[in-house]
């Protein structure tokens, strides 16, 4: 496919779509974003080891080409949690003037791994993998805000995991009252507030009301201004970030390919949550271009790596954003709040910033996928575990590194596992004994049925997934799985959204000779009694009459 961003292909194909009421509608999407964004901005940049203005930059710069050049609808670009402790790290060791440097190289590797249509390659990393170093940054996220939160003023924390925590321990009792009590009164009105207002974004609530108390209160908690002195809203021109040699370069390349794979990877998957939320189907090629060119933009103009944010995208779907003209609006939103905001947003207190922080530190942890993973095979946990404990104590390359070997070796195990149990286990062949062509079946009207040959693992099941379309007339979608002899982590998680989306649209799932093995996995992850004894059957014939039983029992419902 020839890569072509998504807004000008609705405005070439889909021009009906935008209307005046369209058009109000991602414009209100796209304010709501913004207010949603501009904390979290403020908050991540400082986590990074930035003055607030870069993150607030990265946000409109990158988050307008994002929307502008993207393969999907409705991302929202923008600085992310992820990105906090990688951005720190190369700040200690290169200098702000190395992270942009990194960034404008990660940039360019973005774009060439779309151009090189790489994007389908970033959907093969294992499910565990992903959850390990996810969870392990919301960990690490989480306890860089210690001092700000608690108030305990220190200097020069050491970034060492365990060594950090010592210190943190030892100076617990001298914690400031006054900025811990704001801390707290930050997170009781986030969690709080969308119980009755969910219009006004609860974190920017939160902002504004504890800066009023500390400001007319006087209380004794350290702001931005107090902390960093007096911040500068305007937007500068673009400029190199400094003379880039091949040295630099050189040096340069380990943390500028981890900023390019951690920004695909998450980009991609906000994408695919997106396409489940509207129904829709992203260019992952054209994203990785797009979030290139916003990276290599963000560079530019000073600020921070940029990706898809989950959180801020399913905002603006929750809010009615349907094209990219609200991502681009939150940016231009986002613009005017910086150029005219700024002197206000220096009295904003750091505790209340750290507070924001721990939610997006709670939220990225997505601690039901992780312990839901322990029901996976031993070789799925170890792979979790793995990653998530070097992403903690050690670093995210390295995490990443042995989380992919492990999971490959791990994998080529299991396929020995499999081929031992095939040739021993007779009742895999029954069905294909009897030669039971599907072209034979007499399939009812609105059944729709697939076949998966092989393993159900990660590479599988995402192929799987792209190739499932979302027939309109469909009632029921059998999976014949007779040829399916195991199913990892992440094959089980592709098989939950297909589900999902099965609820989502009122389609009732069955599953056809499910394997011994297969079953115990899904029974042990409770899949079984969620979709149902009587959804499982245990040939193609028996599934084909529990889906017409299905059909017809509707029909006369209906009737």
């Amino acid at each position: 496919m020839i890569l072509r961003p998504k807004l000008l292909t609705l405005l070439q194909n889909r021009p009906e779509e935008f209307t005046s009421k369209r058009i109000a509608k991602d414009l209100s999407a796209g304010l709501v974003v913004a207010c949603v964004a501009l904390p979290l901005s403020i908050a991540l940049a400082i986590a990074s080891g930035v003055t607030p203005e870069k993150g607030l930059i990265t946000a409109v710069v990158a988050g307008f080409i994002i929307s502008l050049l993207g393969g999907s609808r409705v991302q929202i670009g923008g600085p992310t949690g992820a990105f906090v402790v990688i951005v720190y790290g190369i700040i200690q060791e290169f200098g702000l003037a190395g992270l942009l440097t990194a960034t404008l190289m990660a940039g360019v590797f973005l774009m060439l791994m779309g151009l090189l249509k790489f994007g389908a390659f970033i959907k093969f990393i294992p499910y565990p993998v992903t959850t390990g170093f996810t969870s392990g940054i919301a960990v690490v996220l989480f306890s860089t805000q210690m001092n700000d939160f608690f108030g305990l003023g220190l200097q020069n924390i050491p970034s060492d995991f365990f060594a950090k925590w010592d210190v943190y321990l030892h100076h617990l009792a001298a914690f400031n009252p006054q900025t811990l009590s704001v801390g707290l009164l930050t997170l009781a009105i986030i969690i709080f507030w969308p119980k009755k207002w969910r219009a006004f974004p609860g974190s920017l609530a939160a902002l504004i009301i504890t800066t009023l108390l500390v400001k007319f209160a006087r209380l004794d908690v350290a702001t931005i201004t107090s902390t960093f002195g007096q911040v500068d809203g305007t937007l500068v021109m673009p400029h190199m970030p400094g003379e880039i040699s091949f040295e630099t370069v050189r040096k340069l390349l380990p943390p500028a390919f981890t900023i390019a794979f951690l920004a695909g990877i998450e980009s991609l998957l906000s994408a695919v949550v997106a396409d489940g939320m509207i129904g829709k189907k992203h260019r992952s090629n054209m994203e990785l271009v797009a979030t290139g060119a916003a990276n290599v933009a963000s560079a530019l103009f000073g600020g921070l790596p940029a990706t898809g944010a989950i959180a801020r995208t399913a905002t603006n779907i929750e809010n009615g954003g349907r094209t990219p003209v609200a991502g681009m609006a939150h940016s231009v939103f986002l613009l005017i709040m910086m150029v005219c905001l700024m002197k206000y947003i220096g009295l904003i207190p750091m505790t209340s910033l750290a507070a924001i922080l721990f939610l997006v530190a709670y939220r990225m942890s997505d601690w039901r996928s992780f312990t839901a993973l322990f029901k996976a095979p031993a070789s799925d946990i170890a792979v979790l575990l793995t990653t998530f404990t070097l992403t903690v104590v050690e670093d995210l390359v390295v995490a990443i590194e042995f989380g992919l070997v492990l999971a490959a070796v791990l994998f080529m195990k299991r396929m020995a596992d499999v081929y031992q149990i095939k040739n021993t286990d007779d009742d895999i062949f029954d069905e294909v004994r009897r030669k039971d062509d599907i072209d034979s079946k007499i399939i009812a009207r609105h059944v729709s049925v697939y076949e998966i040959n092989g393993p159900f693992f990660f590479g599988a099941a995402n192929k799987f997934l792209d190739s499932l379309e979302n027939h309109k007339d469909c009632k029921v979608l059998i999976l014949r799985m007779r040829s399916v002899p195991a199913i990892d982590a992440t094959g089980f998680h592709a098989l939950e959204r297909i589900y999902a989306r099965c609820q989502k649209d009122g389609v009732q799932l069955i599953l056809s000779h499910v394997q011994k093995h297969v079953f115990k996995t899904l029974e042990k992850y409770g899949f079984v009694h969620k979709i149902g004894e009587d959804h499982i059957c245990k040939n193609i014939d028996a599934s084909l009459m529990r889906a017409e039983s299905i059909v017809s029992g509707r029909q006369h419902f209906m009737e």
